[in-house]
């Protein structure tokens, strides 16, 4: 298997809402956006399927050093050889690859957050830089761009963190600020167990709300001249609202199952943003 097939096998796999994206770019930036995503799934998957955190921290470690020895011009994980290519073309750089690993740490360190300010941090780490790097990957040209996909990134995350509240409890972790669980008066062990209310759907809509505010703000941020580039990262935001919208629409039933959209609805979606150039 080459390194390019690697990393197809490896996004595809994913299922991810992100990858129906990466179908519409051009060969030359969807090989780069895919062994880019590759990697983000890498090394989140350390975090997700090792149970015993030292093997994890190791496992990280190693990758810091391959990211190292990579950009140094020693691959050796096919992930890094489908992807060097693709850092030179596209300016992806040390740092960029460093901080998604230095967010996939903070898992391995921290399961609850005091306020929202502190979970901002995280997600800037896992998900605004990922967004940086992929409007680069699309085609920016405009500096404001970059505002833009940091701050769709921070709404993909909350999106997430809003969809996967039971899945990420039963792995002991807990995103929802602190602050705002005690705002709310909705107990952790309340989440741990599973138990629905009226104030944690009180709570969960307060989380929607905020990530609906964010996606407009991100698509505010957005220049016309690279609102073409920049599709695939509106095909993504139609995508992860409409999921959200499920969710609200729901009732907020995040707890005991992990709310999806089909394939088939992904595509459509994508295709609709592709045809008609709106979210």
């Amino acid at each position: 298997m080459t390194p390019e097939q690697y990393v197809q096998q490896k996004a595809a796999a994913s299922g991810s809402s992100f990858y129906y994206a990466f179908l519409f770019l051009p060969p030359p930036r969807r090989a780069a956006i895919t062994a880019f995503y590759a990697f983000c799934r890498e090394v989140d998957d350390v975090v997700d399927e090792v149970t015993d955190p030292g093997v994890a921290r190791t496992k990280l470690a190693w990758w810091q050093a391959e990211v190292a020895k990579s950009f140094a011009g020693q691959p050796s994980h096919p992930v890094m050889k489908a992807l060097m290519p693709a850092a030179q073309a596209f300016n992806i750089e040390q740092r960029h690859l460093h901080a998604v690993i230095e967010g996939c740490e903070m898992d391995l360190d921290q399961t609850r957050y005091l306020d929202f300010p502190a979970l901002e941090r995280y997600c800037h780490l896992v998900a605004g830089v990922v967004g940086e790097v992929s409007a680069g990957i699309f085609g920016q040209s405009q500096s404001q761009t970059t505002g833009y996909a940091h701050k769709l990134g921070l709404a993909f995350q909350l999106t997430n963190i809003i969809r996967d509240v039971g899945e990420d409890a039963r792995r002991g972790r807990i995103y929802l600020p602190v602050s705002e669980l005690q705002q709310f008066d909705v107990k952790v062990h309340e989440v741990l167990k599973g138990s629905y209310s009226s104030r944690f759907t009180a709570l969960m809509k307060f989380q929607s709300d905020r990530a609906q505010r964010l996606y407009d703000e991100a698509l505010a941020l957005l220049p016309a001249a690279d609102r073409r580039s920049q599709k695939p990262g509106l095909m993504m935001a139609s995508i992860y609202r409409t999921l959200l919208r499920e969710i609200e629409r729901d009732d907020f039933q995040v707890l005991h199952q992990r709310v999806s959209l089909t394939p088939l609805r992904k595509f459509w979606l994508a295709w609709k943003v592709q045809a008609l150039g709106r979210v």
